[in-house]
């Protein structure tokens, strides 16, 4: 038994974030305040939705993508600290994770306008730029500037900042034990007063329905997954997903059906999902490997599923 968490009192709070919802179950001294941390929490994810969100015309991100180029734009810190992660990641991805989609993204019908889907898909030949040549960030002024046309689009990394974010908020109060989420991507911290571990039910990626196919252990850890069954469009008998191919320049087709990455930040599991799911099972396995990462890729296979696992860099 863990003898910290066993003296605490459990507690759950949750919202309205991001167009989704956010949790926090996490132990903590009996007589709480959950006014005041509730509020808090909230302010913490909501600063970044305010910051960072394709979907509110005012938020920093959409104003920044209506500048033209070469205009600098003071921003947060944490919006720089996102930008600079997401560059980085694209680099360490061989470009597989790219914000610079924005534009693929509204043209699929998977943005704020959600227009159907017209785009051909002879546009995937034409060379794009990517993130990391078109923007310049400016670290001592605290600002960016476009340096070529780009839309940017956070939605691959944003959510796992604000997990994140919940994260950091509670170890702010002094809260050690804790499970906190945004919609599937999850964070967790300490133990339950038993001393086991928090369980992460790892839901079936099947499209229509949601069902759980297993459950993991987590402690001291994040996960996020990123898939082709929450959000998709079929043309033509090919079924794509709201993940965008920077490289094709157009919304993914893949046989990998979910990428679930497991890192200390879920910043990082966030984008790396991304990433991986984009590389597909051969180049995603194979550089999750040299990585040293932890990864579960799951395949269709027929009316089932083929798991591919990697800890610690090693196939399972």
């Amino acid at each position: 038994m863990c003898s910290e968490a066993a003296a605490l009192e459990r507690y759950s709070l949750n919202g309205e974030t991001m167009g989704t919802r956010y949790s926090a179950v996490f132990y903590a001294p009996e007589g709480q305040d959950l006014a005041v941390l509730g509020a808090q929490l909230f302010q913490a994810v909501d600063a970044v939705d305010q910051q960072m969100s394709t979907w509110k015309p005012e938020s920093v991100l959409m104003q920044f993508n209506a500048l033209p180029v070469g205009a600098w734009r003071v921003i947060p810190d944490t919006l720089l600290w996102v930008l600079s992660t997401a560059l980085r990641i694209e680099h360490e991805s061989q470009g597989a994770f790219d914000i610079g989609v924005g534009d693929l993204v509204n043209a699929w019908g998977f943005g704020a306008g959600g227009q159907s889907v017209e785009v051909p898909l002879v546009k995937g030949s034409q060379r794009r730029n990517r993130a990391s040549a078109a923007l310049e960030l400016d670290f001592s002024a605290q600002r960016v500037r476009k340096r070529l046309p780009i839309t940017l689009d956070l939605n691959g990394i944003a959510k796992g900042f604000g997990v994140d974010q919940l994260a950091h908020c509670l170890e702010q109060a002094g809260i050690r034990h804790y499970l906190v989420g945004i919609d599937g991507e999850m964070r967790a911290a300490g133990r339950k007063p038993s001393g086991e571990p928090w369980n992460i039910a790892i839901e079936k990626p099947l499209r229509g329905r949601r069902e759980v196919m297993g459950v993991m252990e987590l402690s001291d850890a994040s996960i996020a997954t990123s898939g082709d069954y929450r959000h998709w469009v079929e043309r033509d008998g090919v079924v794509y997903s709201h993940t965008m191919d920077p490289a094709r320049g157009r919304a993914l087709s893949s046989p990998l059906a979910a990428v679930s990455v497991v890192a200390t930040s879920c910043m990082y599991a966030d984008a790396w999902a991304t990433a991986l799911m984009v590389l597909g099972p051969d180049e995603g396995v194979a550089l999750a490997q040299q990585r040293g990462m932890d990864a579960v890729f799951l395949l269709r296979d027929g009316d089932g599923f083929k798991q591919i696992a990697v800890l610690d860099g090693q196939l399972q």
